[in-house]
This record gives C-alpha cells, sequence and structure tokens, in this order.
C-alpha cells in the first residue's frame, strides 16, 4: 500500500503540494490528471525519493521495488532482447554468478525457477513484439534505433522488470495506436500496483481503476476511469456551485440587517450577533472549472471532388518504393483515420499527400487550387527557439498588422504572455499550438496530422476535437490517441504489407483484433509460391549492402551530433545572426530527413538478407 500523508512542497516558494493526502491499495491501477504545471512529475519524483519533503511523509510496504521509465535511454551496442533482460538484475545476477558450492548452485537454481528466470527471454520477446519491434529487430543493437524507438526500448525493460510500484509518465507519447491499445491491455493485467500520468482518454478509461487528481495543491482519489471521473467531478462543482450561491444570498441577508439596525439601540444586539454569524461562516468555494481552450481553424472554400485521387500509385525512398497499388481517393468532407503499425508507410503516405514525396509510379492527380497544411512531431522540434510566436508568423504574414497576428494566437490557445516568449521557453503543449496554427494558417482544404496530440493535456484534446468536427477540410489522421479517432474519423484505411485499403470494419473491431493476434484482414491470403533459393554470390552481395547501408546510417549520425553540438552552441544566438542560425537548422533538418531515409533502407536491406539466408 503506498500511502501519501499530510505532504507538503514548494519549488522557489511557489506550493505545488499543501497538506495532501492519498492512499492507494495494493494491486490498484490509478491514473494521475491535473493541470499542467500542477506538479504530477513532481509527485512522483518524491516518491521515489529524489525529491525532499516540506512536511509529511510517504511510505511503502518494506523492501518495495518502484520502478519508471529510465530518462537516459539505452543507446548501445547491446542488442534489444539483451537490454530488456538485463532489466531484472536479480536473475541477472544469479545467470552471471560463478561458483563451485553445490548448495550455492543449489539454492541458485532453486531462486531461478521461483522467478521464472526460464520463460524471462519469451516474455520479454512478448513485451518487445507488443511495442512494435519485430523478432529481427529485437536482435539488433539499442544505437540502430532513433530516440522514440529506444524509449520504447526503456518502457519495455521497466515492463519487464514489474516493479511493485510501476510509475509511468506520459507512457504513450512514443507509441503508436497499435503499442497503445498493447500498452492498455498490458497495464490492465499488470499484478501490481500502477500509477500513470496520461493524457490518454482512452487508457485512462480502460487500463486504470481509479483517477488521482491533483489541484489546487491537494490530491483526491475518485473511483472509476476517466469518464467516470469527469463526471463526478461535474457533479461536485455543480453542488459546490449551488451551496455557494445560497452562502451568498445568506451573508447578503444577514449584512442588509447589520447595516440597517447597527446604529439602532433597539436593534443592536441583534445586529451585532448577526455580525458575528457572518464572521463565523466559512466560504464555500466551488472548484474552479478550467477554462476551455479552443482552436479556431480558417475556413477554405469549396472545391470540386475528387481533390486527391490516386490509381497505381508508388512512394518510396531513393528510388526503393515503400508503399504500391496506391488506389485511393479522397473528397474534401472526409475524415480519414490511417491504421497499421509502426514502419508500415502511415507517414510516408502523409508526407505523399503533403507533396513531400513524389511517386515513383502510376499517377497521382490533385486539385489545381488545392492548399494543403501538414502537421508532424518533427515539424515542432524544428520552430525557431530563439524566436517569439509572434516573430514566426510576423515572418509568414509580414503585411498583416500585429493586432491581427495576435488574434490569431489568441484563436489558438496562446495569449500575450506567450506571443512574446521565445519558443525555446515555452511548454511541449504550446509549441504544439503554435505548430498547428502554422499549419493552417493558408485555410487548407486538407489538413494532415501526424500524432498531433503528443504534449496537449485532455482539455486541449478535447478543443482539438470540436475545431475538426466544424473544419470544412479534409482531414487525414495518424495518432495514437483512440479517442480522438473515434469521435473525428468517418473513414479507416489500412496501412499495411507495402500498400492502403479501406479497414470497412470500426475501430472497437480494430482493437479486439490486435489484441487477439488476428490477421489484419478477413480474407484469407492466398499462399505465395516458395521463392527460389538464393545464390552464395547473392548473399555475399546482400551482406554488402547491408554494410553500405550500415556506414551510411553511421555518416548521418556523426552528421547529425555535429549539427546538434552546433545548434547547442551559446555563441551561435549571441551573434545574433539569423541567417546563419537559419542555416545551421535547415542543414539539422536535412540530416534529419537523410537519415530517416537510409535507415529504412538499412532495414529494407537487412530483411532481403535475411530472406535470403532463411531460403
Amino acid at each position: 500500500m503506498l500511502r501519501i500523508s499530510d505532504i507538503s512542497y514548494s519549488i522557489a516558494g511557489r506550493p505545488l503540494l499543501e497538506h495532501a493526502t492519498a492512499t492507494i491499495p495494493e494491486g490498484h491501477k490509478v491514473g494521475i490528471v491535473g493541470r499542467n504545471g500542477s506538479g504530477k512529475t513532481t509527485l512522483f519524483r518524491l516518491i521515489r525519493g529524489e525529491l525532499t519533503l516540506d512536511t509529511g511523509e510517504i511510505t511503502l510496504p518494506p523492501r518495495s521495488r518502484i520502478g519508471g521509465v529510465a530518462q537516459e535511454v539505452p543507446s548501445s551496442e547491446t542488442s534489444l532482447i539483451d537490454t530488456v533482460l538485463a532489466a531484472d538484475t536479480e536473475r541477472a545476477s544469479l545467470m552471471a554468478e560463478q561458483t563451485q558450492d553445490p548448495t550455492r548452485i543449489a539454492d541458485i537454481q532453486t531462486r531461478l525457477a521461483d522467478i521464472d528466470a526460464w520463460s524471462a527471454e519469451a516474455r520479454a520477446a512478448t513485451i518487445l513484439r507488443g511495442l512494435g519491434f519485430t523478432p529481427e529487430e529485437q536482435l539488433m543493437p539499442c544505437s540502430a534505433f532513433s530516440g522514440g524507438w529506444r524509449m520504447r526500448v526503456a518502457l519495455a525493460a521497466v515492463l519487464f522488470s514489474a516493479p511493485d510500484l510501476l510509475l509511468l509518465d506520459e507512457p504513450t507519447n512514443y507509441l503508436d495506436l497499435e503499442g497503445a491499445l498493447w500498452l492498455e491491455s498490458y497495464l490492465a493485467k499488470y499484478p501490481h500496483t500502477v500509477l500513470v500520468i496520461s493524457h490518454d482518454r482512452g487508457l485512462l478509461n480502460r487500463a486504470v481503476g481509479h483517477i488521482l487528481h491533483l489541484e489546487e495543491r491537494q490530491l483526491t482519489l475518485y473511483q472509476g476511469g476517466y469518464d467516470t471521473f469527469a463526471q463526478t467531478r461535474a457533479s461536485r462543482i455543480a453542488v459546490a456551485q449551488a451551496e455557494s450561491k445560497k452562502q451568498e444570498a445568506r451573508r447578503a441577508h444577514l449584512q442588509s440587517f447589520v447595516d440597517r439596525f447597527r446604529a439602532k439601540a433597539t436593534k443592536a444586539r441583534q445586529a451585532q450577533s448577526r455580525l458575528k454569524m457572518l464572521e463565523k461562516m466559512q466560504p464555500i468555494t466551488a472548484p474552479a472549472e478550467r477554462a476551455f481552450r479552443k482552436f479556431s481553424f480558417p475556413e477554405p472554400e469549396q472545391l470540386s471532388p475528387p481533390i486527391v485521387q490516386m490509381d497505381g500509385a508508388a512512394v518510396g525512398y531513393d528510388g526503393v518504393p515503400v508503399l504500391k497499388r496506391l488506389n485511393l481517393r479522397i473528397d474534401q468532407d472526409d475524415r480519414i483515420a490511417l491504421l497499421g503499425r509502426n514502419g508500415e508507410g502511415k507517414s510516408t503516405l502523409s508526407k505523399l499527400l503533403a507533396d513531400k514525396l513524389l511517386t515513383l509510379e502510376g499517377r497521382i492527380t490533385k486539385s489545381s487550387k488545392l492548399r494543403v497544411g501538414y502537421f508532424a512531431q518533427h515539424q515542432v522540434d524544428e520552430l525557431h527557439i530563439d524566436e517569439t510566436p509572434l516573430q514566426h508568423l510576423r515572418r509568414m504574414r509580414p503585411e498583416e498588422a500585429p493586432a491581427k497576428l495576435r488574434a490569431r494566437l489568441a484563436g489558438f490557445g496562446l495569449g500575450a504572455d506567450q506571443a512574446e516568449t521565445v519558443v525555446g521557453k515555452l511548454s511541449g503543449g504550446q509549441k504544439a499550438r503554435l505548430s498547428l496554427l502554422l499549419a493552417t494558417l493558408d485555410a487548407p482544404h486538407m489538413l494532415i496530422l501526424d500524432e498531433p496530440t503528443n504534449h496537449l493535456d485532455i482539455e486541449s484534446r478535447e478543443a482539438l476535437v470540436e475545431a475538426l468536427t466544424a473544419y470544412s477540410g479534409a482531414v487525414i489522421l495518424v495518432s495514437h490517441d483512440m479517442h480522438l479517432l473515434e469521435m473525428t474519423a468517418d473513414r479507416l484505411w489500412l496501412v499495411k504489407d507495402g500498400t492502403v485499403t479501406p479497414y470497412d470494419d470500426d475501430l472497437a473491431a480494430y482493437r479486439k483484433m490486435l489484441l487477439a493476434g488476428e490477421a489484419a484482414t478477413s480474407k484469407p491470403k492466398p499462399e505465395k509460391p516458395r521463392p527460389k533459393r538464393a545464390s552464395r554470390d547473392q548473399i555475399l552481395e546482400l551482406r554488402s549492402e547491408v554494410r553500405k547501408c550500415e556506414e551510411r546510417v553511421e555518416k548521418l549520425n556523426a552528421m547529425r551530433d555535429k549539427l546538434a553540438a552546433k545548434l547547442a552552441d551559446p555563441e551561435l544566438y549571441e551573434s545574433g545572426n539569423t541567417g546563419e542560425i537559419e542555416v545551421w537548422q535547415k542543414k539539422y533538418a536535412e540530416v534529419m530527413n537523410g537519415l530517416d531515409r537510409a535507415e529504412a533502407m538499412w532495414l529494407k536491406a537487412l530483411e532481403k538478407l535475411e530472406e535470403a539466408e532463411a531460403q
């Protein structure tokens, strides 16, 4: 049982927690919610003992193990599977112990059996698979993967270690929809206590049984998932508001009597009595409802359908197709969600629609007046960190008056203070809002959103749902947020096996299919003809290609590190030369795009080699 008893904690004189108390029974799954900046992550650090409480105490049963995703993500040459296995330190220590003592050997074997050590590799592989890693990728070194994928490895490691208290802070931010749904199911069945900070409404409804709300420096535990919490809290607010109004009417009545009769001798005693009553009345304050921060998408003019038509199109990188046989149509009133595991080609299709990639074969026809807005997480990272949101807008709309630019920012929840704050000091959610504003500035007829909810809180996600519902353009969505997809999308496309096809069932059926491990199509696949056996020369050639791809990735990684170091150098920004800064930022973006393509080619080459060697 986790006991949080009368704790207080302040940062630079600002109290985050004041005499807060909560009790979490063993085995409970609890979602932690609250405003950004209210202290949720700080609460985790207090539980782990990384910070010292001002008052109160936090207690756990003796010898309880606390686990969370490490801030330092694995990047060594150790394989993914071995990295995860090493997270169970007791098993790793026992397996590595060398002894000739028969008694000690017997003790080791008994303990290994007790902790189910012999099934460890299968359990680790299952977790990695659930988070999106193929069996082949599990044998690759951590250094072969980008930061987001290595975060998944870190998550897999802590899940495998199975601590008594599992602390997860926004775990779905690095996952696709398929990984997020798997994690929901895994957490729901996790045998120990879980505390998870999340803005993912689906996870908070399906994976947890309680909500711990951090508000006004206090902790309140609610039973049920997020929807139940929201309804219960809304009822509490309504009751408190009604009681507050009653009390205000009573106070006004008493004050009126005091004011009228304080000076009259015959009524002085009654007036004094009512004055004491007023002094003793404790004000009833209703919880403040959070302001609903809207998005204001500009409305495009209507175009004749279809706005996009693909006939036998193929798209990929460096002449190598990732998606083929694309026969798709998009109209301006479409709301389409792209489904499919990470790496199948969802982002590649998005880039084709956004004119960031050209077709390799076939034809794609677009309306001559079509304007496309494109939002992806990497664009948030490419904002000019030394410029304010106002400066970003001024560059794109130099002819507009400052008042209109500020109004545009306000329409995306960026007030006067944020408008004049450099991007580097904005929160992740504020940066995402700015990027969404820039993506929709030209009133696009088609809006492509690739993981738009990362760093957005629940209220902002609801505002995004409302804005997309009112928006009169086409929407193409890639998101791990099931709630956003359910509320927004009316068509589903499945990206799988190198092509894109309509998915005729609904999201609930897709979730059920994923969790059951069923095939992605209802029709049985025709049996593939057995490939011809690869010759030794072909295998040697493929191995050479893999080495070349690996070397290219290493060179691009080195270039990326040098450019990152340059962009992190304070002297670059002290010079005030914005032109030079933009040049370095552009170089960094080009290298990152090249790295994405190189990694895709490397994985493709590895697949071909593995297929040839397996023949």
